[in-house]
């Protein structure tokens, strides 16, 4: 293989590089604790609102490498208002229902103000940001409201009972679980096989056939590790359904739809977009509404992780969210990104936390770290910018 396909090669799996020598990293320095079937279900429970979010995110970061501040202060209103519903023996699902609807509600409003007014969405979020965590502290008086609807807390928490019933009944293995893995497997071997075959009869360049079978059968490999380590512990989490349902519609929207075209078109040239007849103010207020409507659904998997609603939940969510998009290959000038790319990302901060978390190092130097990690994401993004300008 030349010198130019390794450093492509490189260029093009970076984060997936870092985060297999991240993940062995500290998988040797906490002799193999970190990839215990528990603390990898704790990766997933824990970080559930980053996935979300961080997905919403995208959307936002496409449009011109813009940010959403608000979302952790939407994401503990949105709690507040569900956890303060619940306790007054509203039915769960209409709870639900209007913890989403304040949240897309919250985004719109936002949205209205980017999109139409053309105020900065860094401006609009920020005044977002301390609007509805006041709210918050407003709604719970600085008090902790507490969650006791089980069947809440069962379906959308990471608690010891937070998981998808093996309908199998596997003694010592959960089998549910090990069926759901190898499906996935069989569907992205299968989809794998079947969009090559469909762009060489188009006549579209392919990656040859031994990288996409070496590509083919890590990936599989890393599913089914990870699935049967899974499997030792209580199965499928309730959180990483959730995660898998935001994951499969959103990259289906940013690579499938004509949506996901725009909003990557508006962060390559917006200029060229309008000129195109595409209305970006509508592509604008979809990001931000959208990502209103998921800081709602990240609300809702917070205060069932947690069984309590707080005027301190979500401080430093909306960090987590922009960090894991720059990380995962966002670019922050917009126009680039992909969801798998976020989620590796996510993944990659939660690896890192739990690492440290595990091997005791103190809580500052945790936010260092992240700090230098994202740091150095979007000094490389800067410079593969100027290098191929």
């Amino acid at each position: 293989m030349s010198k130019t396909k390794v450093l492509s090669f490189v260029q093009k799996y970076t984060m997936i590089i870092a985060l297999v020598l991240v993940t062995a990293f500290f998988t040797w320095r906490t002799n193999g604790k970190l990839l215990m079937p528990q603390n990898l279900t704790n990766i997933i429970s824990q970080n559930a609102y980053v996935f979300v979010l961080a997905t919403g995110m995208l959307l936002c970061i496409l449009t011109g490498g813009n940010i959403d501040l608000s979302v952790g202060s939407v994401v503990c209103f949105v709690g507040t208002v569900g956890a303060v519903l619940m306790r007054n023996d509203l039915n769960m699902w209409l709870a639900v229902l209007i913890m989403l609807a304040v949240g897309l509600l919250i985004g719109a409003w936002q949205a209205f103000w980017i999109a139409y007014v053309k105020v900065p969405p860094f401006i609009t979020t920020l005044a977002g940001m301390l609007i509805f965590r006041g709210l918050s502290n407003v709604v719970l008086q600085g008090k902790t409201v507490s969650v006791t609807n089980e069947k809440f807390v069962q379906i959308f928490g990471g608690g010891a009972n937070c998981y998808v019933p093996d309908f199998f009944h596997g003694e010592n293995i959960n089998l549910l679980c090990v069926v759901v893995g190898a499906l996935a497997c069989a569907l992205y071997l299968f989809f794998t096989i079947r969009n090559r075959t469909v762009r060489k009869r188009s006549g579209l360049e392919t990656d040859s056939l031994v990288k996409t079978a070496i590509t083919a059968v890590i990936i599989v490999a890393v599913v089914m590790f990870f699935t049967m380590r899974l499997a030792q512990y209580k199965g499928i989490p309730m959180a990483l359904l959730w995660v898998a349902v935001v994951i499969l519609i959103y990259t289906y929207l940013t690579s499938k739809t004509t949506i996901g075209r725009y909003l990557y078109a508006i962060g390559g040239n917006e200029t060229a977009t309008k000129l195109s007849g595409i209305n970006t103010k509508s592509i604008y207020f979809f990001a931000y509404a959208n990502m209103g409507l998921l800081a709602g659904l990240a609300g809702i998997l917070t205060i069932a992780r947690l069984t309590s609603a707080q005027p301190t939940y979500g401080q430093n969510y909306e960090m987590d969210a922009i960090g894991s998009c720059f990380i995962g290959g966002a670019s922050a000038y917009g126009g680039v990104g992909t969801v798998p790319g976020v989620i590796i990302g996510a993944l990659l901060m939660g690896i890192i936390n739990i690492g440290m978390s595990i091997m005791g190092v103190d809580a500052n130097y945790q936010k260092v770290v992240k700090g230098l990690v994202l740091l150095a994401a979007v000094i490389f993004d800067v410079v593969s910018k100027k290098k191929n300008s």
